[in-house]
């Protein structure tokens, strides 16, 4: 198991939560490649998007059809200028590089839209850019500790 996936299945386990992660070789690096792999509904894919806001860096779980709504961040967040972070600014504030960042394991302000709470089951990234593990959205919001809203456009 790559030492990015076991971070992120010991961040779970800390919550209470146990994943299996399932390896994708052909990879999974958008939602769209993620979504064709599982063979899932494009929007069952938790895109985790990491901002700045005013500076400060954020997360942002969206369904993997939708595009998040700056305003809407800024909003939840209590006002403010929100600029999407560069890979290195991902890395540095999550540990992961951009195609592999998992939704939780972080010591961010996360806020998760609503639309994922619709179905029963989310595949999100587990640390690359070939590894997900499935979970029920509910459990999604408890381990991540986010905040559900409107994200998306």
């Amino acid at each position: 198991m790559h030492r990015n996936v076991k971070a992120v299945v010991d961040a779970a386990a800390a919550q209470g939560l146990t994943i299996e992660p399932r390896a994708f070789p052909e990879g999974t690096k958008t939602a769209l490649d993620a979504a064709n792999a599982i063979g899932v509904d494009v929007d069952q894919i938790v895109k985790s998007l990491v901002f700045l806001v005013d500076g400060a860096p954020t997360m942002a779980l969206v369904a993997g059809g939708k595009r998040l709504d700056e305003k809407k961040l800024s909003a939840a967040c209590g006002g403010g200028t929100v600029t999407r972070a560069d890979a290195d600014a991902v890395r540095a504030a999550t540990g992961f590089p951009i195609g592999g960042v998992p939704p939780i394991g972080h010591d961010l302000p996360i806020y998760i839209d609503e639309t994922l709470l619709t179905f029963d089951e989310v595949w999100a990234a587990a640390g690359t850019w070939t590894d997900n593990f499935a979970v029920a959205p509910a459990e999604l919001v408890r381990v991540s500790g986010g905040t559900v809203c409107a994200l998306a456009e």
